[in-house]
């Protein structure tokens, strides 16, 4: 049986192995496929039974060239870059991996919240170039440091990913309130659920831990950002498209918005003309939060469960049944 990785580099750069896939048939990685290029998709797939992609396209095209394919796999909870629909019409049952970045994910996202508050990576940078050497003081800081203590965090969404946010926010000593359509017991431990704009009024700090869906694309808008605190923190390290980037980069210049973190992009590699380039205090970092290498073997290993379930005539984590 052949098996190809069509983009495999993000997931293992070097330090993991594919000996768990390398025993389940004939594999073969491709490090990049192109992400436009349907025709490199299609020829690197050839007649092989099982696709494993990340960010590479299958298309209803790819998948109508490739009759042999049975069964794709995705390295990562999206899988908005496969036509699920037309691959659950031909039959091909497409796997997931639900669950793995909660740790690295929601740890990246009070990274992000940090280093707004500190500014550590700055300051340091400062005293390699000799200002503290030269300061006529003992200490000094550039950017207005701030506690977190007492402040409200407003998490949207409140999946695994959020709740271990909420974890982290309340051992900051910080009140956590929380809007997610779906409630429960191991949410309300951790947070005080509330209606959105409720959320968006009483939050010093919004954090974005949510799926792509319809309903929150483009939620973070300028009419949205018009109901939260002036000097409000926003968070987003879950995708890009939840936020209208013209709407936040006006937000931040005019200083309604005090800060930003953010690990993606409505457009991944981010363009140059992306507004937040030129926004005023604005992190962005390229979409690695989940990319420790104890979440990206969590990957590794529910992907050869996905394989070896769906070999035995029994997949699992499937997003088209």
């Amino acid at each position: 049986m052949k098996i190809v990785v069509l983009d495999g580099y993000t997931e293992n750069p070097g330090d993991l192995s594919w000996e768990g896939l390398e025993k389940l048939g004939e594999l073969t990685v491709y490090d990049r496929t192109s992400l436009t290029d349907e025709n490199e998709a299609i020829a690197r797939i050839g007649d092989a039974e099982i696709v494993l992609t990340n960010k590479t396209p299958i298309t209803k095209r790819v998948i109508d060239a490739c009759p042999n394919m049975k069964f794709i796999a995705m390295l990562a909870t999206g899988y908005n870059v496969v036509d699920v629909a037309y691959a659950k019409e031909q039959g091909i049952p497409v796997s997931n991996v639900p669950v793995y970045g909660t740790y690295s994910v929601s740890q990246f996202a009070i990274a992000l919240l940090l280093e707004i508050c500190h500014h550590i990576g700055h300051h340091s940078q400062t005293v390699f170039e000799g200002k503290w050497e030269h300061c006529q003081d003992w200490c000094y800081w550039d950017y207005p440091l701030i506690e977190l203590d007492g402040k409200t965090m407003g998490l949207i969404g409140l999946g695994n990913i959020g709740r271990h946010t909420a974890q982290i926010a309340g051992a900051l000593g910080m009140r956590v309130i929380a809007y997610d359509a779906w409630q429960n017991d191991a949410g309300r431990k951790v947070a005080e659920y509330v209606e959105l704009d409720t959320l968006f009024a009483e939050s010093d700090v919004i954090v974005v831990h949510m799926p792509l869906l319809p309903f929150n694309t483009g939620l973070i808008n300028k009419e949205n950002i018009a109901k939260m605190k002036d000097g409000v923190i926003f968070i987003n390290n879950s995708r890009g498209q939840i936020v209208i980037e013209k709407d936040l980069a006006d937000a931040l210049n005019s200083g309604k918005v005090a800060a930003a973190g953010l690990d993606v992009v409505s457009t991944e590699p981010i363009r140059g003309d992306n507004p937040l380039l030129k926004a005023k205090n604005c992190i962005i970092t390229p979409h690695m939060s989940w990319g420790a290498k104890e979440s990206r073997q969590r990957i590794m290993d529910c992907t050869i469960a996905n394989m070896q379930a769906y070999i035995k005539g029994a997949p699992i984590n499937v997003v088209n049944p």
